[in-house]
């Protein structure tokens, strides 16, 4: 009976059906725009995250090209998806994370929680080391930074900008997982904005200390931060620097 079932579902769907690597491609060369969009993050990619805590594919920019056929020649940018702060699902060393009232203030203001399981997600101060890695092995051309809202109660805002490992300070994600469990985050603080951001979509309309955490993220990451996202809504997002985005749509994506 199940495979009477599923031999009926085939007939209904073999139509739609089809050589996708092929349709993409074919759009591509007829100058169509086309953006991939992944899941998950970096640090749970099967080759590149922190096995074995990650997940079973490739969840970098290249698992685009893997994932859809397309060969790597016809990328022409990555946006890299950064949080104002950072979150890990499941286990795994996190060096910034913060297991007292203020990670769960960050929790539950950014509702940090899974979407189909409700498991509540790890969460801490962003992570820079972590995140300049993230840049590299994606070759991020530009950021687009959310939940910057979540942030916006905050007197202070620590930022993990390196790391302290067996007395030693480094700016470099360590390969060796066992090292990373030994890390130390060295913070540096700045000043929160005390001010609601929620639904702002002008750069200029934010306050001028939430303007100067996304430029310190942007001058530390070496990467414009070309999106921020102030709330949950799609229309509550700041669009700046036009032309990187123009760059990043016009030609092949």
């Amino acid at each position: 009976p199940i495979l009477d079932e599923y031999l009926g579902l085939a007939d209904r769907l073999q139509d739609h059906v089809a050589d996708t690597s092929l349709l993409v491609w074919e759009a591509i060369r007829d100058g169509k725009h086309v953006i991939f969009e992944g899941a998950q993050g970096t640090l749970l990619d099967i080759d590149h995250g922190t096995y074995p805590f990650v997940t079973s594919s490739s969840s970098t920019a290249g698992g685009a090209t893997v994932g859809t056929g397309v060969p790597p020649t016809a990328l022409d940018g990555v946006i890299g998806i950064l949080k104002a702060y950072t979150s890990r699902v499941g286990e795994g060393p996190f060096p910034t994370e913060l297991l007292d009232e203020q990670g769960e203030f960050i929790r539950e203001r950014g509702n940090e929680f899974g979407t189909t399981t409700g498991r509540p997600r790890r969460c801490g101060w962003l992570d820079l080391v972590a995140a300049g890695y993230s840049r590299r092995v994606n070759g991020v051309s530009s950021i687009a930074l959310t939940k910057l809202d979540v942030l916006d109660t905050l007197e202070e805002i620590p930022v993990c900008v390196a790391y302290r490992i067996d007395g030693e300070e480094t700016r470099r994600f360590p390969a060796d997982l066992s090292r990373l469990a030994r890390a130390e985050p060295i913070l540096e603080t700045r000043p929160g904005w005390g001010t609601d951001t929620v639904g702002v979509t002008e750069f200029a309309d934010l306050p001028e200390r939430a303007q100067s955490y996304v430029r310190f993220i942007e001058h530390e990451l070496r990467a414009p931060v070309s999106i921020v996202s102030t709330g949950p809504r799609r229309e509550e997002t700041v669009v700046r620097r036009d032309d990187t985005l123009r760059r990043l749509t016009s030609d092949r994506l």
